[in-house]
C-alpha cells in the first residue's frame, strides 16, 4: 500500500481566475515519469473554484472522466448537446471516446469543490458518451466497463467498517471525515495506492466518505 497525502499532490490552476487544483497525478507542467498512473487511474484532480469560475471549452479523447462533486453545484456542457448541473451525491461520467469537447463552470452562488478522476480505457476510440446518476446510495457501485473499473462510494460513521474490494488494483481517495486503513489514518484528501488488494477493511475514526476504485 503506498500512501500518498494531500499535501504531497501538485499544486495546479489559476487562483487570480477563482480556480484551485490539486493533482495527485503526474499532470500539465507536473510532469513525473514515475507517476503518470496507478491500474487504469490517470488523474485525479482536487479542483475548487470560485462562483462564476471555471474552464472554458477544451477537447479530451480516449479518456473515462468520472467526477464526484464535494460541495456546490458544478455545470456542465459538452458538444455532443447534453448540459446539466452536478451535486453532491451525483456520479457524473463523460466518456471521451474519440473526442469531444466540454465546459465545466460554477455558476452556482458559493464555492464549488470537486474530485475528478480520468481513467485509461481498455481500447481507444468509439463515440461519446454522458451519465449522471443523481443521489447514487451508499454501497451501490458503478461500473466504467471501457476502463475495467468500478467505482464504490462508501459513507461511514464513526467505528463503522466497510471493505476494500479485493482486486489486483485498488484506489482508496477520502473524500471527507478520517478513517483508517491497514494501520495507516488518512484524512481528507488522502489517498492510497494498494496492489493486489486482499481482506482490507477501511474504519471511520469520525464520520467520512470514501471514493474506491476497483480496477482489474
Amino acid at each position: 500500500m503506498d500512501v500518498r497525502r494531500a499535501d504531497e499532490r501538485y499544486q495546479g490552476g489559476d487562483p487570480a481566475a477563482g480556480i484551485e487544483s490539486r493533482h495527485a497525478f503526474s499532470f500539465g507542467p507536473h510532469y513525473d515519469p514515475d507517476n503518470l498512473r496507478f491500474g487504469a487511474v490517470i488523474a485525479c484532480n482536487e479542483e475548487r473554484l470560485a462562483p462564476g469560475a471555471g474552464f472554458d471549452e477544451h477537447p479530451h479523447s480516449h479518456t473515462e472522466i468520472v467526477t464526484w462533486v464535494v460541495e456546490g453545484e458544478l455545470t456542465h456542457r459538452d458538444s455532443t448537446g447534453h448540459e446539466s448541473v452536478v451535486r453532491h451525491g451525483d456520479v457524473q461520467r463523460l466518456s471521451a471516446a474519440g473526442g469531444v469537447r466540454h465546459v465545466e463552470r460554477n455558476d452556482g452562488p458559493g464555492p464549488l469543490t470537486f474530485v475528478q478522476m480520468w481513467l485509461a480505457p481498455l481500447r481507444p476510440g468509439g463515440d461519446p458518451s454522458y451519465e449522471v446518476v443523481h443521489g447514487i446510495a451508499d454501497s451501490t457501485p458503478y461500473a466504467v466497463p471501457e476502463a475495467g473499473a468500478m467505482l464504490h462510494v462508501r459513507r461511514l460513521g464513526a467505528g463503522e467498517r466497510t471493505a476494500v474490494p479485493d482486486a489486483a488494483f485498488a484506489y482508496v481517495h477520502v473524500v471527507r471525515g478520517e478513517v483508517r486503513l491497514d494501520g495507516e489514518t488518512l484524512g481528507a484528501g488522502d489517498a492510497a495506492r494498494i496492489t493486489d488488494a486482499k481482506g482490507l477493511e477501511a474504519e471511520g475514526r469520525t464520520d467520512a466518505e470514501l471514493l474506491i476504485w476497483e480496477m482489474s
